[in-house]
């Protein structure tokens, strides 16, 4: 057992598609045969894939147009490659794996979902329909499990929880990046809250613009950063000149430079409508920085309330202002304990070696469990 396909929806700049070229450059770190396979084409870690020698296939699918050529292009590169475990990721590259395993030798098929919400009834039911096409689904908080259980989705005994993981190396706290990042980005003193992700409804940046608005108005000593791009950037930057809010909240598009913008604020915050397992939220937490988020999806299970951050009622701006405003009114010493609670936890939880192993051993179980189905029939 030492090949294995990674199949996704696409790739771009975001929590699941990073968790997944984690788990690929790991796998292939430990010496698996690792292939990555884009439904839509990708528009991120092509180069970093290519420089480790990881080959990335894209089914050139347009996004949101289904397309049943797909199904014999994947079968084509799995028969090439001969995998012994196929995993896929999200809710359309889950179906498209489930589907083609009826054309195509697939030895062992791992689903896994990277939020509580991956639509309605429709998907959920396409979830239930295909299920015996796999042997496992996994999902990246226990909340999620839960969720996909209640929902029908998924069996209780075929779904399990198997965290998001995170390169613990890479986020460290550096005091020369507070300096140089806050030269480089026209920052003084103020107190600086940071937001990464893509900007989009679920993300709900509406609430978060709009709760940091109210606390401007009692301390203008503060600064929201954005990081991420999205169909609605426009939209928001248009509600925050409306806000006169201009000379305190700043757009910076996509960055690569993620751990060094987190050593260089105060505090993080995360305003979603629900969630999977946010990358980002280890990420902080890694990086030492005291978070607010709102209370869906896994991000309980990262901010433990009053010990790494607080937690907000979603799609609510008054209780995120408030949330925000208590942390503002920590003192630096508060805030760094805070910081270091958040880093042991994860330290102790979501490090990528503990999680790559852990996928290891699930692959393992499933493919011997595979193999001894296979010799009982061969026998009887």
């Amino acid at each position: 057992m030492d090949k294995i396909i990674f199949i996704l929806t696409g790739l771009d700049y975001a929590g699941a598609e990073a968790q997944v070229i984690q788990l690929a450059i790991g796998l292939q770190l430990r010496g698996w045969l690792v292939q990555v396979i884009s439904m839509i084409k990708p528009t991120a870690y092509v180069e970093e894939l290519d420089e480790l020698g990881i080959e990335l296939f894209t089914l050139n699918m347009k996004k949101g147009i289904p397309d049943p050529r797909a199904i014999n292009k994947l079968k084509q590169i799995i028969q090439k490659f001969n995998p012994d475990i196929v995993h896929s990721h999200m809710i359309h590259a889950n179906i498209l794996a489930r589907v083609t395993r009826v054309f195509v030798k697939i030895p062992v098929l791992v689903s896994t979902a990277h939020s509580n919400n991956e639509g309605g009834k429709t998907r959920m039911l396409l979830y239930r329909a295909t299920d015996s096409l796999c042997e496992i689904t996994t999902n990246v908080s226990q909340d999620a499990v839960q969720s996909y259980i209640q929902k029908k989705a998924c069996p209780a005994n075929k779904i399990m929880f198997v965290p998001n993981g995170i390169n613990l190396k890479q986020f460290n706290k550096n005091e020369q990046d507070y300096t140089d990042i806050r030269s480089e980005l026209g920052l003084k003193d103020e107190f600086v809250w940071l937001a990464v992700g893509r900007l989009v409804e679920v993300k709900d940046y509406h609430t978060l613009v709009t709760a940091f608005s109210e606390i401007v108005k009692r301390n203008s000593h503060c600064r929201l950063i954005i990081v991420g791009e999205g169909i609605l950037r426009a939209t928001l930057e248009a509600y925050v000149r409306s806000l006169h809010m201009e000379n305190h909240i700043k757009f910076l598009g996509i960055r690569k430079d993620i751990p060094r913008l987190m050593n260089a604020s105060d505090a993080f915050v995360i305003s979603s409508i629900w969630e999977g397992m946010p990358m980002v939220l280890l990420e902080a937490s890694a990086s030492e920085l005291p978070m607010v988020a709102t209370d869906v999806g896994g991000n309980g299970e990262v901010v433990e309330e009053e010990v790494s951050g607080y937690l907000a009622r979603p799609i609510d701006a008054p209780d995120l202002s408030q949330k925000m405003q208590k942390m503002m009114s920590l003192t630096k010493e508060e805030r760094t304990v805070m910081g270091k609670k958040g880093r042991e936890f994860v330290l102790a939880k979501y490090d990528i070696n503990a999680i790559i192993l852990r996928w290891e051993s699930i692959y393992s179980d499933l493919f011997k469990t595979k193999a001894q189905d296979r010799e009982v029939e061969r026998v009887n």
